[in-house]
């Protein structure tokens, strides 16, 4: 039997949504849009979804927690069910404006989330803009 190999991403929408390389034609893409943005504010511009500032902005100020326990939700439901038919691979992206703040920090949780509930799964994190910046810091 495979082992479900999960890619988890952030990514800019400005960039466009990052293709699927498993050639199954997709998976999840999340919009962070609607969550407020760390981004807009002075201190934060410079910083990323994994600084503890911006994290701990994210998750006071914002929604962030109500909109990944709905991600949760519906990704487990795949989860589940891809890994009882053996399925090889799912995609689940997340976007933002500039794939920094928001989409950074909801891929890392997402990750986490899926390592802990579903150790079988093999998950790859994957942070494009963060990638092609070399601005990748501590683990999630």
């Amino acid at each position: 039997m495979a082992k479900l190999n999960i890619n988890v991403r952030s990514f800019s929408y400005k960039k466009g949504i990052p293709t699927d390389p498993t050639g199954n034609g997709g998976g999840f893409v999340f919009d962070c849009r609607g969550i407020l943005n760390p981004g807009r504010i002075k201190e934060y511009k410079t910083q990323t979804g994994r600084d503890e500032d911006v994290k701990k902005y994210l998750e006071t100020e914002t929604k962030i927690a109500i909109f990944l326990e709905g991600v949760f939700q519906i990704i487990d439901i795949s989860i589940e069910d891809y890994l009882q038919r053996d399925f090889e691979n799912l995609e689940i992206n997340f976007g933002c404006t500039g794939g920094q703040h928001r989409s950074v920090y909801s891929a890392d949780a997402t990750a986490k989330h899926i390592q802990e509930k579903f150790p079988e799964a093999q998950v790859t994190l994957h942070h494009v803009i963060q990638e092609e910046k070399n601005w990748i810091n501590e683990a999630y």
